[in-house]
This record gives C-alpha cells, sequence and structure tokens, in this order.
C-alpha cells in the first residue's frame, strides 16, 4: 500500500510549510491528512480507483489531486520543488522529541544548526543560551528530547509490531503447510516498544518459508534459507520466522518469549530439579519429557503457566509454583470502548460508523467523548453542541436499540486551575465524563488533578501521566498521590491504549492494583480504524497484573452506569 509513503509526505510537507512561517491552516491541513491516511485500514490506490477519495473527512478537492498524481507518478511535482527551498537536513532535527519546525528554523538561522550533532555542540558550549526565548528550562527539555531519541533508537513502537504481526499470522495461518503459528519476543509480551519482530511456525518448513517471502506486504527478502527467513515489510521493519519442529515447538515459543530474567529463573527451577530447559525441549538426561507445549513445561516443572505478558521474574515464578497466579483480564473482556472521538469534534468517523464499528467488535456500549470547548486546536464542542450531539446520540440510541448502547461522554480539560471546562449543569446531562490535562505540561499537574477528581462529575482521569512514547516523557505528577485520591474519590485511571501513548504504563497498572484503583482501557480513537488498539491496552494492563474486576469498562453497561452514579449520589 502506498499510504505510509504519501501519509509521510504530507507529514514533510506541514512541516516545511511551519519551517517557513506558513498559514497555520494549510498546516493543519497537510498534518490532518497524513494522520487520516496513515491510519486507514483501506488502501488508498483502491480507495482512488473507485471514486471514493472525497469521502474522506478533510480531503478537499486539491489534495485529491495531489494524491491521485503521487499514485499515478509516484511523486508530486510541487512538493518536490518546496523541497529545494529548505535544506535537506533540518529533518533530523525535527525527529528530537519537542522540537518543532519554528525551533528547527531558529537554530538554523541563527546558529548555522544542521545535525543533532550541531545541536549537541551548541548546548555543550551554551549558545542556545543566547537566543530569544531560550533560558536554562528550555535548553533542558531540548537536551531531554535528544536523550530520548537516542534512548529509542531502533526500537518498534509495540502497535506496529503487533500490526505487522497480527497481519502476518493472519496471512499464514490459513496456509495448509502450517500447523502452529504465533508471535514471540517481546511483543508477544506486549512490551511497549520491541527491538525486533520474530515468529515461530510449525508445518512443512519449506512450504512455509516459501509463503512467508511470498507475502503481498513483503517489500526485501534478506535471507532465506530451509528453516529460517528474515523479510522487511512495506512499513520498513524487520520480521524474522523460525519454522520449528513439532515436538519442540513449545519448547522454542517460550525460550524465545522470554524474558531474559524469568527465563534464567526458570533454568535455575531445573537444575535443582536434575532437569535440562533449552529450546529443544525440557529433558531428563537425555530423554526429552516436555517440549510439544509450553503448558506441559511447567506443568513438568509444578508450574502453572504464567501468561506471556508477566514473565519478568517480578514474581509470577512464586506465583505460578504456589498456584496464585492472577486471572489477567482477557483480550475479550473490554465490554466497551468508553474514549472515542467523532466528527463532532476532531475524529474522522461519525458517530454512527463507530456504532457500527463497535457492534462488529463484539461490544455491549460505546463512549463517544469529543473534545472540550477549550482545545479549540481539536475543534473543541461548545456547550450548544454538546447539547446538539447528545441529541443525534439519542436517537441512534433509537434506530440501534437491541444491538448496542451508546453513551454520552465527553472529554473535558482540566483548566489550568483544576476547574473543568464546563460547569456542572452541562456535565449532568452526560452520561459520564472524562478529564484530562492538555495544557502546561512543564508544571507540576498533581493537584490540579486532584482538584478535577473532587468533582462528582469527573468518572475517568484521561491518560494520566501525558506521556507519548519517544516523544514525550509527561509532565511532572505524583502518580501515587494521584491514585490514592482516585480511591478516596471513586474516579477511574485510564490506560489509555493509543499505540504511542499506553498511559498508564505497566508498572503503574500494577500500583494501581496494589492501590485498588479502578482502570478504564480506551483507545482515545480518532477513527474506527484506531479501535482495534484496545488489545494494547489491555496487553499493557495484563503486564501490570490487571484482572477484570479492576476494569470499570469491562463490567456490563449497568454495572459501568453504577459507579458513575454512585460518585455522583455522594
Amino acid at each position: 500500500m502506498k499510504n505510509k509513503e504519501l501519509a509521510a509526505i504530507f507529514e514533510k510537507w506541514a512541516d516545511i510549510l511551519e519551517f517557513m512561517g506558513d498559514n497555520p491552516y494549510h498546516i493543519r491541513a497537510y498534518r490532518n491528512a497524513a494522520r487520516l491516511i496513515n491510519d486507514l485500514s483501506e488502501d488508498i490506490e483502491v480507495l482512488a480507483k473507485e471514486g471514493k477519495l472525497s469521502k474522506l473527512p478533510g480531503i478537499g478537492q486539491r489534495l485529491q489531486a495531489k494524491i491521485l498524481e503521487f499514485l499515478k507518478t509516484g511523486k508530486i511535482e510541487e512538493f518536490e520543488k518546496l523541497k529545494d527551498k529548505v535544506p535537506d537536513t533540518i529533518f533530523t532535527l525535527l525527529d528530537i522529541p519537542g522540537v518543532g519546525p519554528k525551533t528547527v528554523k531558529l537554530l538554523y538561522e541563527e546558529l548555522g544548526i544542521r545535525s543533532v550533532e550541531d545541536l549537541k555542540r551548541a548546548i555543550e558550549k551554551g549558545g542556545l543560551l543566547k537566543l530569544p526565548g531560550f533560558g536554562p528550562k528550555r535548553v533542558e527539555k531540548i537536551k531531554k528530547g535528544i536523550e530520548l531519541l537516542e534512548k529509542s533508537g531502533g526500537r518498534i513502537l509495540l502497535g506496529v509490531a503487533v500490526f505487522i504481526a497480527d497481519r502476518i499470522i493472519e496471512q499464514l495461518k490459513s496456509h495448509s503447510a502450517v500447523e502452529r503459528i504465533s508471535v514471540c519476543g517481546s511483543t508477544r509480551r506486549m512490551k511497549e516498544t520491541v527491538g525486533d519482530i520474530d515468529i515461530l511456525a510449525t508445518g512443512r518448513n519449506l512450504e512455509i518459508i516459501e509463503a512467508f517471502v511470498s507475502l503481498p506486504n513483503v517489500k526485501e527478502v534478506l535471507w532465506k534459507g530451509t528453516k529460517k527467513a528474515t523479510i522487511i515489510v512495506e512499513e520498513g521493519e524487520q520480521v524474522d520466522l523460525r519454522v520449528i519442529e513439532p515436538d519442540s515447538y513449545g519448547a522454542a515459543l517460550q525460550y524465545f518469549t522470554g524474558s531474559k530474567a524469568h527465563n534464567i529463573h526458570l533454568r535455575t527451577i531445573c537444575v535443582k530439579k536434575g532437569l535440562k530447559l533449552n529450546e529443544y525441549g525440557l529433558f531428563r538426561g537425555e530423554e526429552r519429557i516436555a517440549g510439544k507445549t509450553e503448558e506441559e513445561i511447567y506443568e513438568a516443572l509444578g508450574m502453572d503457566t504464567p501468561p506471556p505478558e508477566i514473565r519478568e521474574d517480578t514474581g509470577e515464578i512464586e506465583a505460578a509454583l504456589e498456584h496464585r497466579l492472577p486471572k489477567l483480564i482477557g483480550y475479550g473482556e473490554v465490554r466497551g470502548d468508553l474514549h472515542i472521538h467523532s466528527r463532532w469534534s476532531d475524529g474522522a468517523s461519525t458517530i454512527e460508523e463507530i456504532a457500527k464499528r463497535a457492534i462488529e467488535m463484539g461490544y455491549e456500549y460505546v463512549g463517544i467523548s469529543d473534545h472540550s470547548k477549550s482545545l479549540k486546536v481539536a475543534n473543541g464542542l461548545s456547550e450548544e453542541d454538546v447539547l446538539r450531539r447528545n441529541y443525534e446520540i439519542d436517537k441512534l440510541n433509537e434506530k440501534f436499540a437491541g444491538k448496542i448502547r451508546i453513551l454520552k461522554g465527553m472529554e473535558v480539560d482540566i483548566l489550568p486551575d483544576g476547574s473543568l471546562d464546563y460547569d456542572d449543569e452541562l456535565l449532568k446531562e452526560l452520561d459520564f465524563v472524562i478529564a484530562a490535562v492538555h495544557s502546561r505540561f512543564s508544571q507540576d499537574n498533581t493537584e490540579r488533578i486532584i482538584k478535577a477528581m473532587e468533582n462528582p462529575y469527573v468518572t475517568i482521569i484521561a491518560h494520566p501521566t501525558g506521556r507519548v512514547i519517544g516523544q514525550r516523557e509527561g509532565y511532572p505528577v505524583d502518580i501515587e498521590k494521584v491514585m490514592d485520591k482516585a480511591v478516596e474519590t471513586g474516579t477511574a485511571l485510564e490506560v489509555n491504549s493509543y499505540y504511542n501513548r499506553l498511559d498508564l504504563n505497566a508498572a503503574h497498572c500494577r500500583m494501581a492494583v496494589r492501590k485498588g484503583v479502578k482502570l478504564a482501557i480506551n483507545t482515545d480513537s480518532h477513527h474506527v480504524d484506531h479501535m482495534w488498539m484496545v488489545k494494547l491496552g489491555v496487553g499493557t494492563a495484563r503486564r501490570g497484573w490487571v484482572e477484570r474486576k479492576d476494569v470499570v469498562n469491562a463490567w456490563g453497561v449497568g454495572d459501568f452506569l453504577a459507579f458513575v452514579n454512585k460518585k455522583r449520589s455522594v
């Protein structure tokens, strides 16, 4: 698909326009187009051939013409000419979290900075402090951005890895040569970033290898052997496949899933029992006593099988030996996504489209949570717009009666003083309220969030730390203090499933479980094609030892609304 290439062009187009000081509306149009096209599940070429480009929200005639030119020629002439007006090296600087086109322009024009190394040298020499608006705090923020960039180098976001692995497994599992197939490594453990994507299979190895390297999304074949192959997919990521003998498949899956610490601890137990465990099986002397499945290996050691997500040697082995592993929330147990943006604010899908996708996903209910009025960049809703949107939801609930319940929510900004963007008279018209910080990320936001939780209408705190993986560390906040207040006030904290947030993270989820905090696993979707990402949030929650009882939107709609009303009635 050309989606990724086209999205990258429009994103870079927006960067160039911002670097040049162009009209903000033009810049936003290209950024929105980039995000929309990048997140499409449909092939942009197919949509163009079917004449459906005009149905994409925010894609007007001018953008349609540019898309068609790219699909026909592989480039956009206007963009090629625009690129010549700016130094190509500036784009390496834009990879630094927190450094935008305007900053890059200033650094380039005033200090001649063209690369990350140039920038690091300028920081060391104190050159940035001579620039207007550059105080010690801003320079420190840029230094942290460089550290984030270097730390995340080569790592793949979990959402990207899962999307690629799931696609490949879906394509191969129905092949007659494949008996069993699974992703392994840190992708299977649902770590928020992964080093590589590894897949294991068993069956007729030569046929499996040939099918793997011939998949439609393969960009390049790096290696093809009789039992191993390595490809580069169209997203630019490397994927390795190993074909394992059936008798060793479970042992290999356990071994290559890891983590390293978990496997070392497990092998220590084996040594004490006079056994040997490796990727080929569990052995007593030369005799293989287990290996076909993971379960028979753990059972042979007198253990329950720890779910892959918690295999980090943080107590799961002891719990498995003592048969007290938690029953983690399942990937199909979320009953309704509560954080989805519709076209009423900055979403790309209508409420009806969201409801239909929710029905396809087997949800009992779905919550529409558009942005509130202060977030103008996201087309936040006025009070009148909220009421008009609520009326549309009422009509759609009549249409979808017996199929799904659409709940009226809003993602309401927490203002700097901790008050909310709407008054209580409007908030009580909603089925639930998600409150969120969207400004002043440099200040400590602990008391601001705590004050918001004291409002009886606030049901959930969205993305509680504000972090964006590899781009922003998040605002200063005492998350433990926030959790204590959440328990006291009966407020849930969100596990935001969007692929570059995963906020709360796994460690925070585990802390929440210990403290008795209720959680909500939501996607923060801005398009129906984002809604699958609930899998990432569930995986993150599972890494934090979260059970179904801990998650308010894993309950039926009646129980969830009872949770909402309990706080409102206090």
